[in-house]
């Protein structure tokens, strides 16, 4: 394919499908997210229980943030390909919350 070909290539329903599962998968994040401060708010609120609600909160931010990034790159009809600090972002965002989560509820 020549470098014109590329350049008119129809990106067609691609990047709607990534969007939809960047929304899918920051969905899935809010869930973990509330449900490892509920159960980390349902104590007596000792600091501990507090400062691990806080960082669940930002960590959650984070990943918010990167999500939106990319939806909103997403949106013109080539959109760039996803940068490795990007994905590194997310994936330690993702990462973080999870065992974040799993120290709250054990």
């Amino acid at each position: 394919m020549t470098a014109s070909g590329t350049a008119n290539r129809d990106a067609g329903l691609q990047p709607e499908r990534t969007r939809l599962a960047w929304r899918r998968t920051t969905l899935a994040c809010s869930v973990a997210a509330v449900l490892a401060l509920r159960t980390a708010l349902r104590g007596p609120g000792s600091p501990v229980e507090v400062a691990g609600a806080a960082v669940i909160a930002l960590i959650w931010l984070a990943f918010l943030a990167v999500a939106h990034h990319r939806m909103r790159q997403l949106t013109v009809s080539r959109p760039p390909a996803l940068t490795p600090r990007t994905a590194l972002a997310a994936v330690t965002c993702t990462v973080a919350l999870s065992l974040f989560a799993m120290t709250v509820i054990f």
